[in-house]
């Protein structure tokens, strides 16, 4: 997800440098016969001359100014105006504008230069480097793309350049025990649907555990849901009705054999539309790709369906993962549904806000689970990066996508969080972590910090409960921490799309002030500048460790820079309801439509653990996260 922008004219291509340099060369070549006459006129077939000057009308962009070209000496006047920006260009010798191409060549790659920030070689060198971009370069490119970016969307041949976030140089095993679970007691069934639906994992396994629901009860009770409030949210793509019922008579017949699964065990829950299954779409959201069926089974998917999980539908993800505006519409806050639900994991959010699905799984390249949890008031995680495998799974970059889950509490994410943890040769990034048991961690051994942003209930709550709570704030030199982020997901994202590009599909992008400008302006990153983004990035991890001097911190969870900084480090987040306030501009009379009120809890990479033990600790005497929104009420 990235914050919305205005809408931004793309720079000049080189096609139209090339054309720019070959009207300056005809103009020049007419200077010596043409009389000089007054006037300018943007009319007059392309060409005038006035006093000491050649006028040229540029055709490119729309609404272009008169270009100016002095007949000798050095040209210092622009080479193109226009509403948008103003290009000036470096003296070059008239003479050398009126040459051949070979010359032209160079004139347009000298004004192309500039937009790499590299526009300090003189003629001779570009000249160099045209022949050796065209003898080596470009078909060095084509044949790349023709091995490994001819399918969109990066399911394939992932780079083998791994981002490695853990902090620690040894390399733990994951211990093969699952979490012990908290186990429910005395639980009935409520009487009503309602009820039923707002259920915790915990509390639903139960039910299971001991029949007093069976799971196709239970799948009944969440695709009427589904069908009731999909279209009002609009948060889903596809009911998979027919693979729920048939996952959910195995969960029952298993339990009928005495074969128990663990709090999944035929539970429903819905995955964001990036993900992998088959013979269902996997959409990614996207009017280009809303046809397509990926005949694989994501990671994730395969963990859930071990668990017992039953999948009752595939939930809307923002156009490529970008925001929360698909080829369906865009996707809804059930606290208020005047407002929209922000981030790409639209579906996932709102439909587990709604009480649609007990849980859905998102992903996070930069603020996709942080963002709609914080809007729509659900508990989520955002986990360490690496902490579960993303094979089958749509790609933006590689670096920096994580799937996360969406659930009612902290102790429900930590129960998905255990079954779909884990690695996969399919994705080179993903590791076995050593977590702890968030269920059996001291909180009163933790130092937690606080930032400024921090919302105070959760200081005092956890600080009540055994927890020393100290004023905290991240240090680090890094002034470039945004524009890291925005070059190093937007390179990765065009590499996985780089045909979807080329064939002209941005055109049909929903929202074209999105991915379309984004990528356009991704062409003009240069390979180098792209590892110094990288390099900055390593700076930042560096001076971030050494300024994590507690064992987790509180704070702001849609601050940009903190989304951005976390994303490039891999810190997990839980994120957590902390309350409500009125929202702005109420309809006239009483209404219960709410603004909901979140915090995160930070930790290190790797240490998922400590932010879920801290994030159940304050659920346990309070009770934000167990509010209904209203959904469709006034």
């Amino acid at each position: 997800m990235r914050i919305p922008r205005g809408r931004r004219r793309p720079p000049p291509s080189l096609h139209h440098l090339l054309l720019l340099a070959a009207l300056c060369s005809s103009a020049l070549k007419t200077a010596a016969a043409a009389p000089s006459t007054g006037g300018t006129g943007e009319g007059g077939g392309g060409l005038a001359s006035v006093t000491g000057s050649i006028m040229t009308w540029a055709a490119w962009p729309p609404k272009c100014a008169w270009l100016s070209l002095p007949t000798s000496g050095k040209i210092h006047s622009y080479t193109l105006v226009s509403k948008y920006h103003k290009i000036w260009k470096d003296a070059i010798p008239a003479k050398d504008i009126s040459t051949k191409e070979p010359v032209g060549g160079v004139i347009a790659l000298k004004e192309s230069m500039k937009y790499f920030d590299a526009d300090f070689f003189n003629d001779s060198k570009l000249r160099e480097m045209e022949n050796g971009a065209k003898e080596f370069n470009v078909p060095a490119f084509r044949e790349n793309r023709r091995l490994v970016a001819i399918k969109d969307g990066g399911l394939h041949d992932p780079s083998v350049l791994v981002f490695q976030s853990s902090w620690s140089s040894k390399s733990k095993v994951k211990e093969s025990e699952t979490f012990d679970y908290p186990q429910a007691s005395m639980i009935q069934r409520p009487s009503n649907d309602e009820d039923i639906a707002f259920m915790s994992i915990i509390e639903l396994g139960e039910l299971i555990r001991t029949k007093k629901i069976t799971s196709r009860e239970l799948t009944d009770v969440f695709l009427r849901r589904l069908k009731r409030y999909g279209a009002v949210l609009e948060s889903v793509i596809t009911y998979t009705e027919d693979l729920a019922y048939k996952q959910a008579k195995e969960a029952d017949d298993l339990l009928e054999q005495g074969k128990y699964l663990g709090p999944l065990h035929g539970i429903p829950y819905g995955l964001k539309d990036i993900i992998a299954v088959p013979q269902y779409n996997t959409t990614w959201g996207s009017k280009t790709f809303k046809n397509q069926v990926i005949d694989m089974e994501a990671f994730v998917y395969k963990r859930l369906k071990s668990a017992g999980a039953i999948l009752v539908a595939k939930l809307v993800t923002g156009s490529l993962a970008y925001d929360d505006i698909w080829f369906g519409g865009r996707t809804r806050n059930p606290w208020n549904i005047e407002e929209f639900s922000t981030g790409s994991s639209a579906g996932p959010t709102a439909s587990t806000s709604a009480g649609m699905v007990p849980f859905a799984i998102g992903s996070e390249t930069a603020g996709s689970i942080t963002y709609p949890a914080a809007r729509c008031g659900v508990t989520a995680l955002r986990p360490s990066f690496g902490t579960i495998a993303r094979t089958g799974v749509m790609s933006l970059s590689e670096s920096l996508d994580k799937l996360g889950p969406f659930c009612r509490s902290a102790t429900d994410c930590a129960i998905v969080l255990d079954a779909i943890r884990g690695a996969d040769a399919g994705d080179p990034s993903s590791r076995e972590i050593a977590l702890e048991d968030p269920f059996h961690v001291d909180i009163t051994k933790f130092t937690v910090g606080y930032l400024d942003s921090a919302e105070m209930e959760v200081v005092k709550v956890l600080s009540a409960k055994g927890a020393k709570l100290v004023p905290f704030k991240l240090n680090y030199t890094v002034e470039s921490v945004q524009s890291i982020l925005n070059i190093t997901m937007d390179v990765d994202m065009l590499a996985h799309f780089d045909n979807w590009q080329r064939e002209g599909h941005d055109d049909e992008y929903e929202a074209q002030d999105q991915w379309p400008v984004e990528l356009r302006r991704a062409r003009l990153v240069p390979a180098v500048d792209y590892v110094q983004a990288q390099r900055a990035r390593g700076r930042l991890i560096r001076e971030v460790q050494e300024s994590f001097t507690v064992d987790a911190f509180i704070g702001n969870v849609t601050d940009w820079e903190l989304v951005c900084l976390g994303n490039l480090v891999g810190l997990p987040i839980v994120v957590v309801p902390t309350g409500f306030k009125s929202i702005e501009h109420p309809p006239k009379g009483n209404t219960r439509r709410r603004t909901t009120v979140t915090t995160g809890i930070y930790a290190p990479p790797d240490h998922d653990h400590i932010a879920l033990a801290l994030a159940m600790a304050y659920q346990s005497v309070t009770d934000h996260h167990k509010q209904r929104p209203p959904i469709d009420a006034n």
